[in-house]
């Protein structure tokens, strides 16, 4: 395992005129599970490259633990590595597939069999391992190479490239977990790349969000969920995600057209804003209150377990998540109002404040 350190590093591939990863210094500390989450073409894979050693950066220096390895092929830097689709011996049973790595490295025979059915078991490839890997289905296929990309004992760190993209729905739950249970049991440092929001939030210690070559924010999954500090971030996590209304700051109080709807936190000084807000935070009544604004009810989502409500607030589209069966009504008019602390100002993107209670209590 190693700490692995990014100095000032950007790619481009194009001589410079674009960049797919802006310059950035980050440090993947030892013995963590990370997700680097962004759309596609944000450069989570440019970055996973540079850190496998596929791809040289344009410019920076990659260091692991005190060892710089900026120029040092993949062979030289130890790591495992899973891509989006399988690559396996395909002559080669499952069982010697997953053992391969670990007899190429002189593993002794009992240790190699001890790690492969210890593997075997927590990706349930039990009744597999005897089996020519040609002859599995392609999902099969990848939580084969998953194994063994996570079978070795002594690597830096495995990458994990969209690891589950070819694998059945209905299994990627069970892997989630299963690639955590594996992640504790040899305490290896992941990182693994993915577009989907849920195997982020559900697999890593810390998610890493891209946008545009960029880290827009990093943390714990419940502090992206609630307390966004970019604008992207709040958009990109969360179903449906946050919403956002245009306003403004004045005389330190915060507008949406004519209605005020708190106070800006500290000394924010007088202007544009954008007020995002969780549908999880915005509460809903059919009486007016003070701080509240006035919306027009547009359609509900009965989702079941609870209700999506949405409304147009300014000419501004707006969602609200109620419990189930509320009496909300298509065209009625609604008064909405944000809790307190949950409602965050942006400018430029980037979180500058929070909206305060226009009088003490929570909404």
């Amino acid at each position: 395992m190693a700490e692995i350190r990014l100095e000032d590093v950007a790619h481009s591939y194009d001589g410079g005129r674009t960049w797919a990863l802006r310059p950035m210094t980050w440090t993947w500390r030892t013995g963590r599970a990370y997700a680097l989450l962004g759309p596609s073409g944000c450069g989570k894979t440019t970055l996973l490259n540079i850190v496998s050693g596929l791809l040289t950066p344009t410019r920076g220096r990659v260091w692991f633990d005190d060892r710089e390895v900026t120029g040092v092929p993949p062979a030289g830097r130890n790591i495992a590595q899973v891509f989006q689709f399988p690559v396996l011996y395909e002559q080669m049973s499952v069982y010697d597939n997953l053992a391969f790595p670990l007899r190429n490295r002189g593993c002794p025979r009992q240790e190699v069999d001890r790690r492969v059915r210890r593997v075997a078991g927590l990706l349930g490839l039990e009744e597999h391992l005897r089996r020519r890997s040609r002859r599995l289905d392609p999902g099969r296929q990848q939580i084969v190479a998953l194994g063994r990309g996570l079978v070795r004992p002594e690597v830096a760190a495995v990458l994990l490239d969209e690891p589950l993209t070819v694998v059945d729905p209905a299994m990627k739950w069970t892997l989630r977990s299963k690639l955590k249970e594996i992640h504790r049991d040899t305490g290896h440092t992941l990182i693994y790349v993915t577009h989907d929001q849920t195997e982020a939030l559900t697999f890593a210690d810390e998610v890493v969000v891209l946008n545009e070559g960029e880290i827009v924010q990093a943390g714990e999954p419940g502090e992206l969920f609630l307390s966004p500090a970019h604008e992207f971030v709040g958009h990109f996590i969360g179903s449906p995600g946050m919403n956002v209304l245009d306003g403004a700051v004045v005389d330190g109080l915060v507008w949406v057209g004519e209605s005020a709807v708190g106070r800006a936190s500290g000394a924010l000084p007088a202007g544009p804003v954008r007020i995002g807000v969780r549908p999880e935070f915005v509460r809903i009544t059919g009486e007016e209150a003070p701080s509240g604004l006035s919306a027009r009810v547009t359609e509900i989502d009965r989702m079941g377990a609870y209700d999506l409500v949405h409304a147009r607030v300014n000419g501004h589209p707006l969602v609200t998540r109620t419990e189930a069966a509320s009496a909300h009504e298509p065209g009625a008019t609604a008064f909405l109002r944000f809790a307190e602390g949950r409602a965050f100002l942006f400018r430029d993107a980037v979180r500058c404040g929070v909206v305060e209670p226009l009088t003490g209590g929570a909404p």
